[in-house]
C-alpha cells in the first residue's frame, strides 16, 4: 500500500480512532473468495491494521445493516479506498460519502476498463457485460451508477487515484496514477522455491459466459501436455463441477489456493513456466516474481473459443491484456480438433 493511501479506508471503510486504517470487508457469498479474504484480513492485522467484517449480503435485512453501520462514519471520513468500483454496492456506499480523496485499489484487468470508461464518461459496465442490453436491474440501479462516475470524476472539491499495476492508456483528466510494484510482497514473502516443471493458472472465462467450456477443457489438456505442467491453480469463482472434470481427463492436480495467486507464487514452490491464458496474472506475477528466473507464458484466446453469448467486446479485451503485459511469453492459441 502506498504511503499516501496509509490513512485511508479499504473498500467501503472509514478512519478509525484506534487505528491509521480501517479495512472494512464487504463479504461475498462464495466459499473460496470469502475464504482467501479471510486468510488476507489476517494479513492485514498482521500489519497492524483494524479490519471490520461485514455479512453484506448474509439475508434480506443484512444491506440496510451495513449500510446504516456505515453511513456515519462514511460522511466523517476524508478518504475514501475502494477496491471494485463496478460493485453496487461500492457505487451505493459512493452516494454516502463526503471524502475529498477517492483511491480505487485495484490490481485486476477490469481496471483498465474502469479507467477507459471514465475517460470517455461511459457508464460503468464490467467488459465480460458490455454491449449487451441492460437488463431491469441494471435500468432500476442506473441512477446511483450514474451518480457514483460523477463522485470518481476528479474536480476541484474532488482528488481521485488509481492505484494497479495494469497498464492504463486513458487516464481521465485530472486522475492521478500511481503504479503497483508489488514491491510488499516480494519483501514480505520469498523468495520462492523453484520447480523444473509447470504449472497452469486457470481463470473464469466459462463461469462469465465468455468461453465455451468444452473447448476451455481441450485447451488446458493441450496446452498442458505441450508443456508438461503438473498443477492447475484454479481460479477462486471455478466451478467445483467443472474442476472436477479437468482433473479427470486431463490428470492435473487441482490446487485451490487460500491466498492470491501473487502470493501463492512467492511462497513456493512454483514452477520455472508459468502457464496462462489473458488474465490479471499475466501483469502482476513477473512483477512479484521479478528476479526469481520463472518464465510467464500466456496462451491468446482463440475467437472459436468464445460463446454466442460473450460480449462483441470480448476478443479485443482478452487480446488486449496480452498485448499490454511486460515481461511474458506469448504463446499461439492452441489448435483444437
Amino acid at each position: 500500500m502506498p504511503p499516501q493511501v496509509r490513512r485511508a479506508v479499504v473498500g467501503a471503510g472509514l478512519p478509525g480512532d484506534d487505528a491509521e486504517l480501517t479495512v472494512v470487508v464487504l463479504a461475498p457469498t462464495d466459499p473460496m473468495t470469502r475464504g482467501q479474504l479471510r486468510r488476507m484480513a489476517d494479513l492485514a492485522r498482521d500489519e497492524g491494521y483494524r479490519v471490520r467484517w461485514e455479512e453484506a449480503r448474509g439475508g434480506t435485512t443484512a444491506p440496510f445493516h451495513t449500510i446504516g453501520g456505515l453511513a456515519g462514519p462514511l460522511r466523517r471520513a476524508d478518504r475514501i479506498v475502494m477496491g471494485d468500483p463496478f460493485s453496487r454496492y461500492v457505487q451505493l456506499l459512493l452516494t454516502i460519502t463526503r471524502a475529498r480523496d477517492l483511491v480505487v485499489v485495484d490490481d485486476g484487468t477490469a481496471t483498465m476498463e474502469f479507467v477507459a470508461q471514465l475517460a470517455r464518461g461511459e457508464r460503468l459496465v464490467r467488459w465480460h457485460r458490455k454491449g449487451g442490453r441492460p437488463g431491469p436491474r441494471d435500468l432500476l440501479f442506473a441512477p446511483v451508477s450514474s451518480s457514483a462516475r460523477r463522485r470518481l470524476t476528479p474536480s476541484g472539491r474532488r482528488r481521485v487515484e488509481v492505484f494497479s499495476s495494469m497498464p492504463v492508456t486513458e487516464t481521465p483528466e485530472g486522475v492521478t496514477v500511481t503504479v503497483n510494484d508489488f514491491a510488499w510482497t516480494r519483501a514480505r514473502f520469498g523468495p520462492p522455491r523453484i520447480t523444473r516443471g509447470a504449472d497452469m493458472v486457470g481463470t473464469s472465462l466459462v463461469e462469465t459466459g465468455v468461453v465455451d467450456g468444452d473447448r476451455y477443457l481441450e485447451a488446458v489438456r493441450d496446452l498442458a501436455k505441450a508443456h508438461g505442467a503438473t498443477r492447475y491453480f484454479a481460479h477462486r469463482r471455478e466451478n467445483t463441477a467443472k474442476l472436477h472434470r479437468l482433473a479427470a481427463e486431463t490428470g492435473l492436480e487441482i490446487v485451490r489456493p487460500d491466498l492470491p495467486l501473487e502470493l501463492i507464487a512467492r511462497r513456493g514452490p512454483i514452477g520455472r513456466t508459468i502457464l496462462s491464458f489473458p488474465s490479471t496474472v499475466v501483469h502482476t506475477l513477473p512483477l512479484a516474481l521479478a528476479g526469481t528466473g520463472v518464465r510467464v507464458a500466456v496462451c491468446d484466446i482463440d475467437p472459436g473459443w468464445l460463446t454466442q453469448n460473450a460480449s462483441p467486446r470480448a476478443q479485443g479485451f482478452l487480446s488486449g491484456v496480452t498485448d499490454t503485459a511486460r515481461d511474458v511469453h506469448r504463446l499461439a492459441a492452441v489448435a483444437l480438433a
